[in-house]
């Protein structure tokens, strides 16, 4: 598949999600102005993950909770390095919380550069409770938490 069919693939998955009413994101703002976004749902919704073979050779237990997963960040290039991932995240968790909660599985980029932009950083999940996993690729870890049912969270506002 090239990247194009790829990326045509994704719009068409994501779009029958929210037609489905099944799509789960978080939209930052700046008074108006959307300026990031976070994008997290259960395992169902974003099952890719499973499988690949990276994953499948981890031995994980979901200790009988259910499985959520933040999987993308997007920024607006003149918000960046100002906390907007960290603030979608954080609104994410307290969403999971009020749905219920149960485990949340992450996948930061290890090394700065453009996977980070999608995935966030180590120090951002570590910021909101995760632990390291396991390695997971070249240049991502898995990272989990539990979030409670009715989990608030600390939503700051910048």
């Amino acid at each position: 598949m090239t990247v194009a069919q790829r990326i045509e693939k994704n719009r068409k998955d994501k779009k029958d999600l929210v037609d489905r009413g099944c799509s789960h994101g978080i939209l930052v703002f700046d008074r108006t102005e959307p300026i990031g976004w976070c994008q997290y749902g259960p395992m169902e919704e974003l099952p890719r993950i499973d499988a690949g073979r990276k994953y499948r050779k981890i031995s994980l237990d979901n200790k009988g909770k259910r499985l959520w997963r933040v999987t993308c960040f997007c920024v607006d290039r003149k918000y960046r390095n100002r906390g907007v991932a960290s603030l979608g995240l954080q609104a994410a968790l307290h969403s999971i919380g009020k749905k219920g909660g149960g485990l949340v599985e992450a996948y930061p980029a290890t090394r700065r550069g453009a996977l980070a932009v999608w995935f966030g950083t180590v120090s951002m999940f570590e910021d909101q409770g995760f632990a390291l996993v396991a390695p997971f690729g070249k240049s991502n870890v898995l990272m989990r938490r539990s979030v409670k049912n009715g989990f608030s969270g600390r939503v700051k506002h910048h």
